[in-house]
């Protein structure tokens, strides 16, 4: 009877070793800092819209002025551009934030990469040579979770690097197409490739975060 109630206390689910709960919530954070990334891609966006918007504006503008020779005056453009320079200021400094902020999510996943390299090196040390080596969830071997780990970070380190580009360019382009394309960029991260989203949910179904 005493054997019996011992053995009821036993869980039901295998408890996890170290090492896969450290890859159970790397797949947890990875799929975290994508949705903070992803919100923050979306007010960049926005605020990035808003400064192509002002540049248009004033290249047309200045279009017009060329045009038909009727230059405004001086003592009108010293009422129009300071205010105009303030305000386009002040989305460069929101834009810049985005972009740290950006930065900081672009930093912990590299960490996730770098956490997840030591799962696999404290394997290696621990099988040595050995192929046949026991899974820590499904069917990936810990390798894989590494792999997947950099080939996002991968992702979003270029990601990252056009998006300083853009901030740094967008505001001091002169050229209307050369505005819309730094835009366009931003909203559709060419360097995030369509397999992106797979990678990340297969790797939440194997540690299972997703269900079967």
């Amino acid at each position: 009877m005493e054997a019996k109630t011992l053995g009821s206390t036993t869980p039901k689910k295998p408890v996890l070793s170290v090492s896969a709960r450290k890859i159970k919530d790397n797949a947890a954070d990875w799929h975290n800092l994508i949705l903070k990334w992803e919100t923050l891609n979306d007010g960049g966006f926005a605020t990035a819209n808003n400064i192509a918007n002002m540049k248009i504006s004033l290249l047309s503008k200045d279009k017009i002025e060329l045009e038909t020779s009727s230059l405004v005056s001086d003592e009108n453009a010293g009422k129009i551009c300071p205010e105009y320079n303030r305000e386009l200021e002040m989305l460069c400094e929101e834009l810049q934030v985005t972009l740290d902020s950006l930065t900081k999510i672009q930093m912990k996943m590299e960490k996730l990469s770098s956490t997840t390299r030591g799962v696999c090196e404290l394997e290696n040390y621990h099988y040595g040579e050995e192929r046949k080596r026991p899974l820590l969830f499904h069917t990936w071997p810990t390798a894989r979770f590494y792999e997947v780990s950099c080939q996002l970070s991968n992702m979003y380190r270029w990601e990252l690097r056009l998006k300083r580009t853009i901030v740094e360019e967008l505001a001091h382009s002169t050229d209307r197409d050369l505005t819309l394309s730094y835009l366009s960029m931003w909203l559709h991260q060419p360097y995030l490739e369509s397999h992106s989203r797979l990678l990340l949910e297969s790797m939440l179904l194997e540690t299972g975060h997703r269900a079967l």
